[in-house]
């Protein structure tokens, strides 16, 4: 008895840890463990019952019940973290405190992760000792977690694997491949400094079968594509191209038809009126169910303000005058509206809480009485405070005021319009009903934007606030791109904290120095404070 009473106990806690080590270690003897477990169970229970009277007079002394207590809380810790770990491990939650979401994904590529149908693998090549490794790791993580399981991701170091690096032509660290379908996919694009506006671009380029041709006018003054200066249009195409498509030059007067690969036209800012042939050559295309965009600056190519009216479009011959103190706080004249109001419409869908800048602007509202079969709409209006300057001497002067014939806002600035049935706007009615809808049926709906201003997309003012994702959502509407309508990511922004000498002092010795010395303090305090009591 004696002997059962001195080892019970070290034998049922052998058994225990025995059971355990076989679950960690051979999981699949189940029998064995159970028995270890019944087994070394029994032999505390048996230990508890021989022991009693030492336990009960253990358990009534002082230590034993402190002991008894500091172990209770012990388990209770113990339990809140094991719950806790479990809670996180089926569900996770995070929150982007950073003033520009930095750490979180923008909408478009949620979009596009979202969007996925076939699985995609994203490879990163960094060596291990790079800093922007993480970085990329996390916004993979980011990326893995909205596509539902379709887009996996994996970290290699090029120099450990160099077969893999040649078998994608990498020659640089920081590259990202993305491959579509697996081992046997015939598609992968290659993102290099990668970054969240390049990856999610390389999704898009991934998933979407060839590229589509945008067209811009040119001959009449429009804005360049080659000039990279602050008038220019040279980055709106390179964001075009980032997206995907592929921007070409269109020259009407020297052939007047609108190739048949043109996924839209761009006419932006002509200073003259296309000739009539190439008119003739738009509306051709229009009535096809062509897609096209039109920027026009006020007091310029008034041709097209007529042209336009047979497609439900009111283009103002004025300058709208913006009064509304928030150009102020960015130290912008009023010439230049910040709008903040947007129909409801694809292209704005997701714009709330974002300004975009008019720079320039005409008035653009939708005529009253719309030819048959035109759907038009205001997409983006002024504040109440701004009026459509029609007095150019007065500008010239700059004594600007709104006078009674100057319309009064708020007012649009951009407008769309859909053709249900293209040919109705330009050329006569089909004569029967039937033709009618079988002419509705072949023929694809044409849609216009028009735009008060070229200057939203310019080189100067397509990064400023919302004009980017402005431009490119038109652009993705007209080209029947919708799924990627969104906001687009945003740089990173830094935010540095200035901290002044004192402050400086403060962070460096606070930790170093004053919270340890502190706890030392009340640690002595405590001491003597507990010897002079006894």
């Amino acid at each position: 008895m004696q002997t059962a009473r001195r080892w019970a106990f070290p034998a049922g806690g052998i058994c225990l840890v025995g059971a355990l080590a076989l679950w960690r270690l051979v999981p699949w003897l189940v029998r064995l463990q159970w028995a270890l477990v019944i087994a070394g169970g029994a032999l505390v229970l048996l230990a508890l019952v021989l022991n009693a009277g030492a336990l009960g007079a253990f358990a009534g002394r002082r230590s034993a019940r402190y002991g008894a207590g500091a172990a209770v809380l012990v388990v209770l810790a113990l339990g809140v973290a094991v719950f806790a770990n479990a809670l996180s491990a089926k569900h996770s939650a995070r929150w982007d405190l950073t003033e520009n979401r930095r750490q979180s994904l923008s909408p478009q590529s949620i979009q596009v992760a979202r969007g996925l149908t076939d699985p995609v693998e994203a490879i990163a090549f960094y060596r291990s000792d790079m800093p922007q490794k993480r970085a990329t790791e996390d916004l993979l993580k980011l990326y893995a977690s909205y596509s539902n399981g379709k887009l996996t991701w994996r970290m290699e170091d090029p120099d450990r694997s160099p077969g893999l690096s040649q078998r994608y032509g990498v020659d640089n660290y920081g590259t990202v491949i993305l491959e579509r379908g697996g081992k046997a996919a015939a598609k992968s694009e290659k993102v290099t400094d990668a970054d969240e506006e390049r990856i999610t671009n390389g999704l898009i380029k991934l998933t979407r079968e060839g590229k589509r041709v945008v067209y811009v006018l040119k001959g009449h003054g429009e804005s360049d594509l080659a000039n990279t200066d602050r008038p220019g249009f040279s980055q709106a195409k390179e964001q075009m191209e980032k997206a995907n498509y592929e921007v070409k030059e269109l020259t009407l007067a020297r052939d007047a038809k609108v190739p048949d690969d043109a996924a839209m036209v761009i006419v932006a800012g002509p200073k003259t009126d296309p000739l009539a042939p190439e008119l003739a050559a738009l509306d051709a295309y229009i009535a096809k169910g062509g897609k096209v965009l039109f920027m026009l600056a006020p007091f310029q190519a008034d041709g097209l303000r007529r042209y336009l009216a047979r497609y439900g479009f009111d283009l103002g011959e004025d300058l709208v005058v913006e009064l509304n103190p928030i150009g102020r706080a960015f130290g912008l004249g009023p010439e230049v509206p910040v709008v903040t109001q947007y129909e409801a419409h694809p292209i704005t869908r997701d714009l709330g809480g974002l300004m975009t800048l008019f720079p320039l602007s005409r008035s653009v509202d939708v005529a009253k009485g719309l030819p048959k079969g035109v759907t038009a709409q205001a997409l983006a209006k002024t504040s109440p405070q701004s009026w459509g300057e029609t007095d150019k001497n007065a500008l010239a002067r700059g004594e600007a005021k709104p006078d009674p014939q100057d319309k009064k806002g708020p007012l649009p600035v951009a407008a769309v319009a859909t053709l249900e049935q293209p040919g109705d706007a330009a050329t006569p009615a089909p004569a029967t009903p039937a033709a009618e809808g079988e002419a509705a049926k072949k023929a694809p709906k044409a849609r216009l934007v028009v735009v008060g201003t070229a200057n939203l997309a310019s080189n100067q003012f397509l990064g400023a606030q919302g004009n980017r994702d402005f431009f490119m959502n038109i652009v993705s509407w007209l080209a029947e791109d919708e799924s990627s309508i969104s906001v687009r990511a945003r740089d990173a922004k830094s935010a540095p904290i200035v901290l002044t000498p004192p402050q400086a002092e403060l962070v460096l010795w606070g930790p170093v120095a004053v919270l340890p010395g502190a706890v030392i303090l009340v640690g002595i305090l405590a001491v003597v404070s507990r010897r002079r009591s006894r």
